[in-house]
């Protein structure tokens, strides 16, 4: 096989699954990798392991989910290798959104009761940081290149904007409305902000301008970007339809009926398809998560949930086969994304009270 330290390399600082020759495996904290000997460090709960770079088969980085958790102030940490939870961490009062850099090491977490963002680094599970920020922080998105974190403060009617590598504020953007959701675009150069007065914000981050108020449906939620940057899909809790942005115009181009008012929406790595968490009608008394072609713009499919269970917020896996959701109970469903079913079995139960937004490590940056 072609020499996979260069790809090693990569993943110092983040936990990784290795098939070694003798048909052993063995998983934890990639920390080294030491091209003169040929070996890398992998730290478990044995200890340290060295490892020959020529006793590897394969590999590949274990992927994790955060999930914030409203009224526990915590987060949970669920290894999705195996669906465990494997630690919770506190932050501060009341943490709602959850971001995590391209490079997988460092999770920002908006704490609305305290009007902070928590930095978490990834290696350890531990707070490094804590961030003043502008009144009921809500939402983060953090540019592709990793240097800079958004966050919406609901109360401040403004958006904070971190430096990552200092975590310190470097400037805020008033916006003129309380700010619900907030997407930036690939390459960089524009946030997208649903608000309470019905409007989309378009913001340039080079000179941190609105260059464009979009008016669009009612209660407007969640909002999500294709990743080749064209469009943008936003969920209204006050109607039952996702309203589709063209990002060169920053006009509307598209609405699409769902079941009932939406929370949540997350796009699939290739981009086409988007999975939209819907409210559960009064008849029956079941929410679903609606499967939305992105070339069509027309629903492909529809999940049913079980009572009780509403998809509060979406994230899907990297390499795209699963779809794994946060409702409000101390839970996580997970979607197959091949035949777009759920198992309710499936359910990683985090022991959480109000479980708020999730995000998952990324593969590859």
């Amino acid at each position: 096989m072609s020499d996979i330290l260069p790809d090693l390399q990569k993943f110092i600082n983040r936990n990784v699954f290795l098939r070694l020759v003798s048909l052993d495996s063995i998983q934890g904290l990639l920390t080294q990798v030491n091209e003169t000997n040929r070996t890398v460090l992998i730290n478990n709960e044995n200890g340290i392991n060295v490892v020959g770079i020529d006793e590897i088969i394969t590999f590949f980085v274990i992927t994790f989910a955060y999930v914030t958790d409203f009224q526990l102030d915590r987060i949970s940490v669920i290894n999705l290798f195996n669906n465990t939870v494997t630690t919770t961490i506190p932050v501060m009062n009341e943490p709602i959104g959850i971001a995590i850099t391209p490079n997988g090491l460092s999770v920002y977490v908006a704490n609305s009761g305290s009007s902070t963002v928590s930095v978490i680094n990834t290696a350890s599970n531990t707070v490094v940081a804590t961030i003043p920020v502008g009144n009921n922080p809500g939402k983060i998105a953090i540019a592709s290149n990793g240097t800079r974190a958004y966050v919406t403060n609901s109360s401040s009617n403004t958006v904070s904007i971190i430096n990552t590598l200092n975590n310190t504020v470097i400037g805020t953007i008033p916006i003129g409305a309380s700010p619900n959701n907030i997407a930036i675009t690939p390459n960089g150069l524009r946030l997208y902000v649903t608000t309470t007065s019905n409007t989309v914000i378009v913001i340039n981050t080079s000179n941190r301008t609105i260059i464009a108020t979009i008016p669009v449906a009612t209660f407007l939620a969640d909002i999500a970007i294709t990743p080749d940057g064209t469009r943008a899909y936003v969920t209204n809790l006050g109607s039952s339809i996702v309203t589709v942005i063209n990002t060169a115009t920053n006009t509307v181009i598209d609405t699409i009926p769902v079941a009932t008012p939406s929370y949540s929406i997350a796009i699939t790595p290739d981009g086409t398809r988007a999975y939209v968490g819907n409210r559960g009608p009064a008849t029956p008394p079941s929410a679903t998560v609606s499967v939305i072609n992105t070339t069509t713009n027309t629903i492909i499919d529809t999940i049913l949930l079980p009572s009780q269970i509403s998809a509060k917020d979406i994230a899907i896996s990297p390499d795209g086969f699963k779809a794994y959701f946060a409702f409000g109970v101390g839970g996580i469903g997970i979607i197959n994304t091949s035949n777009n079913t759920f198992n309710p079995s499936s359910v990683i139960s985090t022991g959480g009270v109000e479980i708020r937004d999730i995000a998952i490590t990324p593969t590859i940056f």
